[in-house]
This record gives C-alpha cells, sequence and structure tokens, in this order.
C-alpha cells in the first residue's frame, strides 16, 4: 500500500480541524438518540395520568422503540455497510422526525406505540452508522476517545433535553415533548448534509463510481495533498457483511460483544425508563421526575467523559470490566431509595455515571474489535440484538413492580444484567486500546 494512501494517514498522523468536526456532528447526533429514546420518559408522567395507563401496560409503551431499534439497528447497520454512512444518517433522521412528530398526534396507546416502533427503527440505523464514522473519521491513537465521546452525545442530549423539557412541562401537556425533539432531529439534517461527507475508508472500501473525487473533495477539507488515483480495492469478499461476522476470525467476538451489549441495556434502560415513573409515584410532581432524569444523565455524561479521558492510559476491556462492577452495585443501591428529592437525584447521578460509561465501553470496544467492512454491521448487529432484548426490560420492571416486589428488590433483578455483561467481557480477548482492528487490517493489505 503505498505511503499516500488515505486511510494510512489518517491513522498515523494527527487529527486536522476537520475531523474533529465530523466526530462532533456524530456526537449531536447521538445526543439526538440518548432525547428520542428517553422523550418516552419524559412524557411518560403525563401520559398514565392522561389515560389512565397502570404499571404493566406503560412497561410496554415504554419498550416500543427499542423494538424498533433492534430492527433497525440489525437491518440498516449492515445496509449501510453498502450504501454508506451519510447516506444512512440522511434516511434516518426524517424517520426519526417522522415518529416524533406522530408521536405527539397519538390519542391511544396503539397509535402511540406504532409511532415509537418507527421512531426507533431510524434511531437503531443512527446508532449503528455513527459509531463507524466516529471510528473511521479519527486517527488510531484518538480512536477510542473519539468513540467515547460520540457515546458522551447520548447522556448530553438527554440532559439538555431534559432540562429543557422540564421547562415546557410546566405550561404544556406531554405533546410538546415529542414535538421538540422533531424540531431539533429535522435541524441535524442540513449540517449533515453540508459538514460530514463520507468516510473515507468507506469509500476506498466499496470503490463506487466517482469516489476519487469524492476523497480528493474530502481531503482538501482535511488540508491534504489530492490523489491521481485510488488505492487498489480491497479483495471482493465472498460473504455479506452479516455471514462473516460468524466466520471463526470474528464470531467470539461478536458472540461476547452481543451479549455483553445485551444483558447491560437491560439494566441501562431499567433506571433511564423508570425514573420519572418512580419519582411521580412518590409523590412529586412531573417536572420533578424530569429532572431527576436529567440528573441521571448528567451523571452518565461525567461517566462517559472520565471514561473517555482514562482510554488514554489504560485498555478499554480493563476500564469496562470495572465500569460494569460499578454498575451492579450502584443499580442496587438506587434501589434502596432516598428520603427526598435532592438524596434521590444525587442517587440517580451516581448510578448514571456507571451504567452509562457501561455503555460508552460497550461501544468503543466495537470500534476496536472489528475493521473497516464489518464495523457498522459488528455494531448493528450488537445494538439489533441487544435492543430487542432490552425491549423487554422495562415491560420486565413493570411486571416485577406489580408482582409487589417493590423498587429494593425489582433493582437487584435488573442489575443482573450488568453483572452477565462483565462476565461476557471478561471471556473476550486482551486486545491494547492502541491496537485497532481496522488499522490491523490495513497493515495485513500493505
Amino acid at each position: 500500500m503505498d505511503r499516500m494512501d488515505p486511510r494510512v494517514m489518517i491513522e498515523r498522523e494527527p487529527m486536522s480541524r476537520f475531523q474533529w468536526i465530523v466526530v462532533w456532528i456524530m456526537v449531536a447526533l447521538n445526543g439526538l438518540d440518548g432525547f428520542d429514546v428517553l422523550s418516552i420518559s419524559f412524557a411518560s408522567p403525563g401520559l398514565a395520568a392522561d389515560w389512565g395507563i397502570d404499571r404493566a401496560s406503560l412497561g410496554i409503551v415504554l419498550s416500543m422503540e427499542l423494538i424498533g431499534m433492534a430492527l433497525g439497528s440489525i437491518a440498516l447497520g449492515g445496509f449501510a455497510d453498502r450504501i454508506g454512512r451519510r447516506a444512512m444518517i440522511l434516511f434516518c433522521l426524517p424517520v426519526m422526525a417522522l415518529g416524533m412528530i406522530g408521536a405527539s398526534l397519538a390519542h391511544d396507546v396503539v397509535t402511540l406505540s406504532v409511532w415509537r416502533v418507527v421512531t426507533g427503527v431510524g434511531i437503531g440505523g443512527m446508532l449503528a452508522v455513527t459509531n463507524a464514522a466516529v471510528a473511521e473519521a479519527s486517527n488510531a491513537a484518538r480512536r477510542s476517545l473519539c468513540v467515547v465521546l460520540m457515546a458522551t452525545g447520548y447522556p448530553i442530549g438527554a440532559v439538555i433535553g431534559g432540562a429543557v423539557c422540564t421547562q415546557l412541562l410546566k405550561t404544556a401537556s406531554w405533546p410538546i415533548v415529542f414535538q421538540f425533539g422533531a424540531v431539533c432531529t429535522l435541524a441535524m439534517i442540513p449540517i449533515v448534509f453540508f459538514f460530514a461527507p463520507e468516510s473515507i475508508a468507506f469509500e476506498i472500501q466499496t470503490q463506487r463510481r466517482g469516489a476519487l473525487d469524492r476523497v480528493n473533495r474530502t481531503l482538501a477539507r482535511m488540508k491534504r495533498p489530492a490523489l491521481e488515483t485510488l488505492p487498489l480495492p480491497p479483495e471482493k469478499q465472498s460473504k455479506v457483511p452479516l455471514a462473516e461476522l460468524f466466520t471463526a476470525a470474528h464470531a467470539r467476538r461478536a458472540i461476547l460483544m452481543t451479549i455483553a451489549y445485551f444483558a447491560h441495556i437491560t439494566t441501562f434502560y431499567f433506571l433511564l425508563k423508570w425514573i420519572p415513573k418512580i419519582v411521580v409515584d412518590m409523590g412529586f410532581a412531573p417536572s420533578s421526575a424530569a429532572g431527576v432524569l436529567v440528573w441521571a444523565n448528567v451523571g452518565g455524561a461525567a461517566g462517559s467523559l472520565v471514561l473517555g479521558l482514562i482510554t488514554l492510559r489504560l485498555p478499554v476491556r480493563s476500564l469496562a470490566l470495572a465500569v460494569m462492577a460499578g454498575s451492579v452495585l450502584m443499580v442496587v443501591l438506587f434501589g434502596q431509595g432516598q428520603g427526598d428529592l435532592a438524596g434521590l437525584a444525587a442517587m440517580a447521578a451516581a448510578t448514571g455515571f456507571f451504567t452509562n460509561a457501561g455503555m460508552v465501553a460497550l461501544y468503543a470496544l466495537l470500534a476496536q474489535y472489528f475493521p473497516t467492512e464489518l464495523r457498522a454491521s459488528a455494531t448493528g448487529f450488537a445494538i439489533g440484538v441487544g435492543r430487542g432484548g432490552s425491549a423487554l426490560a422495562p415491560a420486565l420492571a413493570g411486571l416485577l413492580f406489580m408482582w409487589g416486589l417493590g423498587l429494593s428488590g425489582t433493582a437487584a433483578v435488573m442489575a443482573m444484567g450488568s453483572l452477565v455483561a462483565l462476565l461476557a467481557l471478561a471471556l473476550l480477548p486482551r486486545l491494547d486500546s492502541r491496537d485497532m482492528a481496522g488499522a490491523a487490517m490495513d497493515r495485513e493489505r500493505d
């Protein structure tokens, strides 16, 4: 592979300002995901009051976009490895906005559930693509940090959106939450269109018509010299990306990462989906419930940032094991309850620190363990299976509450997801944070 190969340049040289702009756009997109997923949590106290929904029924409604996310992640993640990250993002944004608008107009549980599935399809595809896009825009030295920053957008979006919703819900009813999300989602379309080109790694991987011109335009924005010709394309794969995940080279990693994601996200969504209803059932106002959920995400954002900084010194796998253990402990402690709103908010923040850091660590590991041509497929599969299973988490928690297990018993059961994730990650092969799978694949082709 020639020294002018832009993939080698991206791997080895310092990141340009344009590369950081792409990373920050993906952070913002993940922020949309964070708010859109939690919009139903912000709206749930008002929904329950207006429609007289019991806890078991509410748990099913809270699960609907997770089912859509499972469908979107598996189907659209693999599709993005053929049509491109940018094209998939520009498809997912209108889908997400449509689902949010539809949810704001719903008048019954069935209609709302359908629109939440639509929203989830868009979110699922987006999550698979943003992770791959960030990994391919960053260099080897900063890839783990950039992926962690991208994942940090999730709680930041929930914090900002939740703070706005706390104010909006003081004077308006629950549909305003979905309307606000739709406006923010639509606003991202021109930003992606003008400032987030297709990744160079993907263009070289697929060698589509016009790829050389697109790569050179991106290189110019990075202030790098243009290419006369593209590097030779890699050998064509005989298998589709999803099937390739289960070859001898990748199957163990794919299965263990999927189990870890599946298990931990059940714990993660128990916390985020049920906090508002738990707070309201304790006698506090719906606006106060949204505030506690904001604090859970403040803790989550802090956990993401701390984890990101530590990845510069320590392997992500070791950090993931540590935060999963912390997640188990803190969810159990959260279930013990607090006597006042301030104590509950503080405990939610501390718990969010570890549960969200665990999610961020999983995204970073997915970016490390899989090469360019499989990255979106691997992420999409793990997210899809994980979100499909986690769709049961809010409903399961609702049933546990109805069976009289109480907050402490329900929290203890739901904390076991993080424990299973810890055990799955412990079985992964060791991989130094600087030894990226994508870089290794590129060097093998030299």
